[in-house]
């Protein structure tokens, strides 16, 4: 990922770009992120919030996982479309939701959290799993 990556919301109001590789690539399987996601799951990548640029405006809405710790669950307030994930505890960190890249061919996830909530008709060969936070 050397050259510009970029994604956006449904609706086009708010977009993203970056430049370099993700810090971490993963898949979080907790109840809040398919819920939030409205899927089985949630796909991230991990960037540094520095290197990311994003124009248009978004919502967040405060959550608190399982483990008691917030996350800023950041969406297009026109369209809906999750876009971000932010933790307190790691300020520098930015997770974008890897569906809202506009080329999704480069995601390839190295991790998984959660798997305790994990749905039973999910399988991920290859990729290693933690029942909870990593960490």
């Amino acid at each position: 990922m050397s050259k510009a990556k970029t994604g956006g919301c449904l609706c086009g109001a708010v977009r993203y770009s970056f430049t370099g590789e993700p810090l971490m690539q993963a898949v979080c399987h907790c109840k809040n992120c398919q819920r939030q996601a409205g899927s089985g799951w949630s796909m991230l990548i991990a960037l540094p919030v520095g290197g990311v640029s994003i124009s248009g405006a978004v919502t967040t809405y405060v959550d608190h996982g399982e483990s008691g710790g917030e996350v800023q669950r950041q969406f297009c307030p026109t369209c809906g479309s999750p876009l971000f994930s932010r933790v307190p505890a790691q300020p520098d960190m930015i997770f974008i939701k890897a569906g809202t890249l506009d080329d999704t061919s480069g995601f390839a996830p190295q991790l998984q959290f959660w798997t305790k909530s994990k749905q039973d008709w999910i399988d991920i060969p290859g990729v290693p799993g933690m029942p909870g936070n990593p960490g």
